[in-house]
This record gives structure tokens, sequence and C-alpha cells, in this order.
């Protein structure tokens, strides 16, 4: 059996032992929590979903009766958008980990 029983998250940190443990679990889990994270953006399944979700919404904007020109550009801008968040989260560094680079 585990030696650190889980605990309530209203209970009291009582010795070092128990904050190495913790930080031993969040080390553990946050990094594989990320990385999955990472992944959804930029796996090639996540780039075919957002060329389908651009094309999708040029094509609502010139239906719903937007000219081509501004269509064309309101799809670039949520083209940077959807680009600004991605490079957000490719940044993401914890501890020596940086997932950018794997």
């Amino acid at each position: 059996m585990d030696e650190h029983p889980k605990r309530h998250r209203r209970d009291p940190v009582e010795s070092p032992e128990d904050i190495a443990y913790i930080l031993d679990t969040v080390s553990d889990k946050v990094p594989s929590m990320i990385k999955g994270i990472i992944g959804a953006f930029f796996s090639p399944e996540a780039a075919k979903d957002m060329a389908k979700s651009v094309a999708e919404f040029r094509n609502t904007l010139i239906e719903g009766g937007i000219s081509e020109k501004d269509a064309m550009e309101m799809t670039r801008e949520y083209m940077r958008t959807v680009t600004n968040w991605k490079s957000v989260v490719g940044d993401i560094k914890v501890g020596d980990h940086r997932y950018k680079d794997e």
C-alpha cells in the first residue's frame, strides 16, 4: 500500500516528506499532461482539423453574405488567433522540460 494515502485537499501538510511526495507526484503527472495538450495542437490530425475549421469559417462568412475580400481578411485574422494560441502553448516550459523542442 502507498505510504502516502490520498489526502483531502484541505488537510494540512505535516512534514517535509509530505511536500516531497506532492512535488514528486506533480513532477510526474504535469509534464505528460502538458505534452498531451501540446500534442492536441501540433499533431497531423490537429493540422487537418484546423484546415477544415478555417475552410468552414471562410465558407460560412461567404454564405452569410460577407464579401470575398472581407471574408479572406477575417479568415486571416482567425488563423492568426489560432496560430498565436498555438505559439503560447508551444512555448511552455516546466522545470527543465521544454515541450516545443520535443
